[in-house]
């Protein structure tokens, strides 16, 4: 894993920004403390930080080139099949230098160019630099675990692992007011946008071929579904659970692959209790953590950690956080934001992985599973509007009843009331407006009315429009089903929140997150999957915990699902005044202009009222974008 940044000049004028290399790459250090290293030839320049995974010899060091030193790479992430290809590489004669799959990706490129994308099984963006033809080759990998952002003008091209890394060099610091937008509704920003106009996101899927000042983008990847295709399905159940068993173990025992210490995240439910019994049964005793909250046990899932720890008698550690403990972790996760990302889970995952840190370099987790089989609750209220009952006509005709009762994330009942409002509010709109009505945290009109009269003004209707139809693509459908839920959340919920919060929080302490729910065999094969197969009237997930029935504690088998939440309510109340007193104060609003002061001080209130409702998670969002601007726009 690493941290990638370099600049492609168009122009000697170009070439200027070169001198800023330096700041971009230590903007990275912490993505990569092992080894940094910078390189500089004619109209390149690239910079790299290295966390030594595989390989971790000096010879693995970036930049790599081949024995003409025509070919340069950069590169951050894993290829868990690298050993295959260099093997059938080996037999066309290719002599490698070192063990690294770095390496292996370079000469699949000598070898394949463009198309030794469709071989490489992991995750990863990088860059190769051709010297002859002077050309740069760019590229994501097929889900978007790995990161990585651009911004082009008329002198050069710079890219980077994140947003930082391309505010070093000169590219103007102008907002863009509909990604805002977005984030209010969202708490991120979907690629290919980002907060600041004029800087890309490079798709999930896609690569980037530059030369001269022309560049042209390819989708090499595109998710495999289908209805069609799901219909003509032959497999019966049983065929499919022998299936899943035998692509998800593989991909447990890939991402076990590493020349340093491996371990797992354990949360106590179905998909990191499955994963870890694979991995157990393929490491024995691997070390696993988990984290709970010593002041707020409605939050804390230890005890159904420790089962799965016993049942496999992994080396498990549990972190217990204090509100204390919570607000540093807070503090620190804030200066890690260089684009503001308001999922509050992402403390706990910093957490977690700074407490792993001090043990493994590699950590595993469950990612990808929701997605796949029908794990979130949204999943099951759509599944249900689809195979209307009378509990829920009941429960859309209660709808006046739900908005008078008290509403919060922070106890079992008033969470409950509070997904019945949703679900009440959902039932009554069309299939791409529930979904995107349950896919935000305050809906179009809400985000609106906490932004200022100018920022009103400068959001552009007619680009916010063209995004959001864009990410909803998947429903439009004549065949509507679950699997179209699924496929949207892939591309918005995943793609933009999930995995940029493990790379983000797992590489701010030097580690990687690896998910095998994310192998590219194992999606194929889910999204072949009819619906019946992953939910019913009983169970979610339903194929996941039928095959591996006998990987989940008894305890554990008929859960609900439980998101990786922390006590957001008490840390805005009780440890974050003074950053509440001053980034969200009249004084600073107004001076700043952005948003509606009025509105914003109706949410900070809203906190001591016994029904706050989502008012936590929306002052979350503006309190992580106020301190952003604070440190990157003021």
């Amino acid at each position: 894993m690493c941290g990638i940044t370099g600049v492609y000049a168009f122009t000697e004028k170009g070439k200027e920004a070169f001198a800023d290399l330096e700041k971009s790459t230590v903007q990275l250090r912490h993505r990569g403390p092992d080894a940094s290293n910078a390189f500089v030839m004619d109209k390149i320049s690239f910079g790299v930080n290295r966390l030594s995974v595989i390989a971790p010899g000096k010879e693995a060091n970036q930049p790599l080139t081949d024995e003409k030193r025509r070919y340069w790479i950069i590169y951050n992430g894993e290829v868990f099949n690298y050993k295959q290809i260099r093997e059938k590489l080996r037999e066309k004669g290719v002599v490698f230098t070192s063990d690294s799959d770095t390496e292996v990706v370079l000469r699949l490129y000598m070898d394949e160019g463009q198309e030794c994308l469709k071989k490489l099984s992991g995750f990863f963006s990088f860059a190769i630099y051709d010297a002859l033809e002077e050309s740069l080759f760019i590229a994501r990998d097929r889900f978007g675990e790995k990161p990585l952002l651009y911004y082009k003008d008329t002198d050069k091209f710079i890219f980077g692992s994140e947003l930082g890394a391309l505010l070093m060099f000169d590219v103007p610091r102008e907002l863009d007011y509909t990604s805002l937008y977005q984030y209010l509704q969202l708490t991120y920003i979907p690629a290919p946008a980002s907060i600041i106009k004029g800087v890309k996101k490079l798709l999930p899927g896609h690569s980037l071929y530059v030369r001269g000042n022309k560049v042209t983008e390819h989708a090499w990847y595109r998710l495999p579904f289908d209805q069609e295709k799901i219909s003509q399905n032959k497999l019966t159940y049983k065929q499919g659970q022998a299936k899943l068993r035998d692509v998800l173990e593989r991909a447990v025992r890939e991402r076990l692959t590493a020349d340093v210490p491996v371990g797992a995240f354990l949360s106590g439910g179905i998909d990191s209790s499955v994963m870890v019994g694979l991995a157990s049964g393929i490491s024995p005793g691997i070390k696993t953590f988990s984290l709970g909250f010593k002041d707020n046990s409605f939050f804390d899932e230890t005890k159904y950690a420790r089962l799965v720890a016993k049942k496999f008698r992994t080396n498990h550690t549990e972190l217990h956080l204090s509100l204390q403990d919570l607000y540093g972790c807070f503090k620190e996760v804030l200066q890690r934001f260089s684009e503001p990302f308001a999922d509050s889970s992402a403390l706990a995952v910093y957490a977690l992985s700074k407490h792993a840190a001090t043990d493994v370099k590699v950590i595993l987790s469950g990612d990808g599973a929701d997605e796949l089989f029908a794990g979130y609750n949204k999943h099951r209220a759509e599944y249900k509007l689809l195979h209307r009952g009378l509990a829920e006509i009941t429960v859309k005709g209660l709808a006046p009843l739900w908005k008078m009762l008290p509403q919060s994330r922070n106890s079992f009942w008033a969470n409950k009331v509070r997904q019945f409002q949703r679900f009440a509010a959902g039932a009554q709109l069309s299939e791409k407006d529930r979904y995107w009505l349950w896919a935000s945290w305050q809906n179009e009109t809400e985000a609106l009315h906490v932004c200022s009269a100018q920022t009103r003004e400068n959001i552009n209707r007619r680009l916010y429009s063209a995004r959001k139809s864009r990410l909803l693509n998947c429903l439009h459908a004549e065949r509507f089903d679950l699997n179209n839920v699924l496929c949207a959340d892939w591309q918005l919920v995943l793609g933009n929140d999930m995995l940029p919060k493990i790379d983000l929080m797992g590489m701010a302490n030097g580690v990687e997150i690896r998910s095998p729910f994310l192998d590219h065999r194992v999606v194929k094969f889910a999204f072949s999957l009819p619906v019946s197969a992953k939910i019913d009237a009983t169970y979610q997930k339903k194929i996941l915990r039928d095959t591996f029935k006998d990987l989940i504690p008894a305890e554990l088998q008929n859960r609900s699902k439980k998101g990786f939440e922390v006590p957001l309510l008490a840390l805005l109340k009780q440890e974050a005044g003074n950053e509440i007193s001053y980034l969200l104060s009249d004084e600073y609003l107004r001076w700043q202009g952005i948003f509606d002061a009025k509105e914003v001080r109706k949410l900070v209130e809203s906190l001591s009222i016994r029904s706050p409702h989502d008012a936590p998670s929306k002052l979350w969002s503006l309190l992580v974008f106020q301190s952003w601007w604070s440190r990157w726009m003021q």
